[in-house]
């Protein structure tokens, strides 16, 4: 009998309403132990080159790991992945709450979903058994709604429910995926996915939970992690402040996405950083068995900018978003921003980048009023953004070509507008500068998933003595944030499969390694306690490369290769004021970095992972896949 996890993979073929119980053995689970690996396994032998990805033939996977829902803080998230309709790419988003350790406790490691529903249904799983319902009832409502509704049909409060809202119906690009209304799969349009199959939602009831092998070592490990996380610094920060309280920091070291990421620090900071945030905080909230306790809820009684806190409250990324990124310093207009998004399902990352990218089109004289049918659009301008919101989910308008993201929506606008879309593999940036971050930027470039700050070390965290962070894996030099020298490239091409034991294992960034209470010692304890398997840090590194190399040769077969390694042509541009004044990243450098990242890792000059790699990694079975 396996311990942690059920063995046991659901397939869903929507089209004939059938499904299936696939029981890949202890071998299979031990070499992609879960999360990102899972999906990159799937995609790669299910879904053929070319697909469109919002049509029937994509390949849906939700995957938690081998160790996701064991009672230690932050191990409850899981991934959703699919070709990704806003970039054409390897697709996969995660994402917290209690939806992974539920479907865990419903029977299932994984879901594996196919074709395309007749007509719109949501999926009721519960106990190993599958129930295909109809959704006629709940179809065109937001998330909240949606929610409250299934809960009545099944006749269970407890239901955990994965839903989209009118945002992933109308199939919009960047359309997210939503759990309890506060948790979100939001990157790379995986909401739409859903959309394009006819599946509104995935509701989840399990009530087996799982056994360990050491139940009483893994509940010594919890004790220890939970004390820990009462005193470790950045989670006391996350504890007392939530995300917010990065706003301060990066806009003081100059890296505060602002206007378009034209800027490093925004004049408004102050308004919108952790102490204005009080003003409208109600809760804060938490995700399954976490200590951490990082979500925030906000409330305001106020006719323009209603806030619930049933609608949660904007983390970092959104505040950003809608706030510096525009050059926008309402507080409550943000909050307000992220819960339409939050009903909507849309995601707020994507969303931002569309507002600053008309925004400064606007600012160039590239669209006018008569583009949006009188409405200006004017960076500083909150209710602009607002009313952005509500054509890009309605498809209203010039919303209707915003709703395929910066990417393509300027290819169709065309007018030179190219030159503020700034987008990385087709993906949206997160609302970090790499001019500041130059480990990052190459994480960014070299993603699978494009820019996205969940896939990479962010280098700032393990400057001076931040770096004994990560004397496990081998790094003893502190990290020079501004540098991209051979230094930097060895930083990241360790850091990376450190950072990325979170994806496949399933754990929150917040409460894990490298940067959180917990340590790589006692992580590899943990997982051995859940398992039963004898394993180590070298064991788990091994399955991140794995889980990476696969969504790399996903891409390769996609048409994608070293011309996509790159980062936004601003962030090759001297920083025009504020600590970094200057700061550029010089595009020879960062060339020079990538290639020489491409010799570390055993691919060759076209970025392919040579046979040997293949070989090492027991992924032979991929080299028919590799272009030629």
């Amino acid at each position: 009998m396996p311990f942690g996890y059920n063995g046991k993979i659901l397939h869903i073929d929507l089209t004939q309403q059938k499904w299936h119980v696939e029981e890949p053995g202890e071998k299979w689970y031990r070499t992609y132990m879960g999360g990102s690996a899972f999906a990159s396994y799937y995609l790669l032998k299910m879904l053929t080159p070319g697909t469109d990805p919002l049509s029937p033939e994509n390949v849906l996977v939700f995957a938690c790991s081998v160790v996701t829902g064991a009672p230690i803080s932050g191990w409850n998230r899981y991934t959703v992945a699919a070709k990704s309709p806003l970039t054409h790419a390897f697709g996969e988003s995660e994402a917290g709450g209690f939806f992974g350790p539920e479907l865990k406790f419903a029977g299932f490691d994984a879901i594996v979903i196919q074709g395309r529903a007749a007509q719109p249904i949501y999926l009721f799983i519960k106990d190993g058994n599958v129930q295909f319902r109809d959704a006629k009832d709940v179809w065109g409502l937001d998330n909240f709604k949606a929610l409250l509704r299934i809960q009545e049909e099944v006749g269970d409060k407890r239901v955990r429910v994965a839903s989209i809202g009118p945002a992933g119906e109308r199939l919009v690009r960047f359309a997210n995926v939503s759990n309890d209304v506060e948790h979100f799969n939001g990157r790379t349009g995986m909401g739409a996915v859903l959309g394009s199959k006819n599946l509104k939602a995935v509701a989840v009831r399990g009530t087996k939970r799982m056994e360990s092998a050491e139940p009483e070592k893994v509940k010594d490990i919890a004790r220890w992690h939970n004390a820990r996380i009462k005193t470790h610094p950045p989670n006391v920060g996350l504890t007392n402040f939530g995300t917010p309280g990065l706003v301060k920091g990066l806009n003081a070291t100059g890296i505060l996405p602002t206007r378009n990421f034209r800027e490093g620090v925004f004049e408004g900071a102050d308004k919108l950083n952790a102490d204005a945030y009080a003003s409208i905080l109600h809760s804060s909230g938490t995700c399954w068995t976490c200590a951490v306790k990082c979500k925030r809820r906000v409330a305001l009684d106020d006719e323009k900018y209603p806030l619930n806190p049933k609608w949660g409250g904007p983390e970092y990324e959104t505040i950003a978003a809608f706030g510096s990124m525009i050059g926008n310093d309402n507080l409550l207009a943000v909050g307000r921003g992220n819960q339409l998004c939050n009903l909507y399902g849309l995601d707020t990352v994507s969303m931002g980048n569309v507002t600053a990218f008309v925004m400064e089109c606007f600012e160039n004289g590239i669209l006018t009023d008569k583009d949006t049918g009188g409405r200006k659009i004017n960076f500083g301008d909150p209710d602009a953004m607002l009313w952005l919101i509500e054509e890009v989910v309605q498809r209203r308008g010039i919303g209707d070509i915003l709703a395929e993201g910066v990417k393509t929506a300027s290819e169709r606008i065309g007018r030179g507008s190219e030159q503020f879309a700034f987008t990385i593999k087709g993906n949206d940036l997160p609302l970090h500068d790499g001019r500041g971050k130059t480990g990052m930027a190459l994480g960014y470039a070299l993603s699978a998933t494009g820019a996205d700050h969940i896939e990479t070390p962010h280098d700032v965290a393990f400057q001076g003595d931040g770096v004994a962070k990560l004397h496990a894996v081998g790094l003893l030099d502190p990290v020079e944030p501004l540098e991209t020298d051979m230094a930097k490239v060895r930083f990241f091409a360790l850091g990376q499969k450190a950072w990325g034991i979170n994806n496949l294992l399933s754990i929150c960034n917040f409460t894990s390694v490298a940067i959180h209470a917990m340590t790589f010692h006692n992580l590899v304890e943990a997982v051995r306690a859940v398992t039963g398997w004898d394993t180590s840090l070298y064991e788990i590194m091994l399955a991140v490369e794995r889980s990476m190399v696969m969504s790399r040769i996903f891409n390769l077969r996609e048409g994608f290769g070293p011309e996509d390694d790159k980062v936004i042509r601003r962030w090759h541009e001297p920083m025009p004021g504020g600590p970094i004044k200057g700061k550029k990243l010089d595009e020879q450098e960062f060339r020079r970095a990538i290639e020489v990242f491409y010799e570390l890792s055993g691919w060759d000059r076209r970025g392919r992972p040579t046979f040997g790699k293949l070989v090492e990694l027991n992924l032979e079975w991929l080299q028919p896949e590799m272009p030629q």
